[in-house]
C-alpha cells in the first residue's frame, strides 16, 4: 500500500535532525558558558529597552546634528575615529578604561554611575590568560 509508506514517512524524524549538530546535541558548557534565562525574557519595563539603547541613540542624534551643521565630512570622520579607537583594546584579561572613546564622545569630563561603582578590582574579567586568549582568537 504506497498510501501508507508515504503517511509513515511523513510522520518519521529525518537523519539529519538526530545527527550530532541537529536535534539531540547537549549543550556544551566549556565551550558556550552557562545558558542564561535573562537573555530570554521580555523587557519588564518600557523604558528598560530606551535606557539599553541610549548611547547609540545619542551618538546617531549627535552625528544628525554635526551632519546639518558641518556637512557629511564630520559625521563620517568622527566615524573613522571611532572605528580606530574600538580597535585598540588591551588584553582581553586585563581592565581597559576606553578613555579614547569617552574623550572622543565628550564623557571624560562627566562622572557617571560607572565611574564611582566600577572597581576594576572587583571585576569578574580577571580570569586565566591563557583560556581568555584562546577564546577571543577561536581556538577553543
Amino acid at each position: 500500500n504506497s498510501r501508507g509508506t508515504a503517511s509513515l514517512l511523513k510522520d518519521s524524524i529525518s537523519f539529519t535532525d538526530v545527527s550530532a549538530s541537529g536535534l539531540f546535541e547537549g549543550h556544551d558548557l566549556l565551550r558556550r558558558g552557562f545558558t542564561s534565562v535573562k537573555s530570554e525574557l521580555l523587557p519588564s519595563h518600557p523604558l528598560e529597552l530606551t535606557e539599553k539603547n541610549f548611547q547609540l541613540n545619542q551618538d546617531k542624534t549627535n552625528l544628525a546634528r554635526l551632519r546639518n551643521i558641518q556637512g557629511i565630512h564630520a559625521p563620517l570622520k568622527l566615524q573613522m575615529e571611532f572605528r580606530a579607537v574600538k580597535q585598540v583594546q588591551r588584553l582581553p584579561f586585563l581592565h581597559s578604561s576606553n578613555m579614547a572613546m569617552d574623550i572622543l564622545r565628550g564623557n571624560d569630563e562627566c562622572i557617571g554611575f560607572e565611574d564611582i561603582l566600577n572597581d576594576p578590582s572587583q571585576s569578574e574579567v580577571m580570569g586565566e590568560p591563557h583560556m581568555m586568549m584562546e577564546h577571543k582568537l577561536g581556538l577553543l
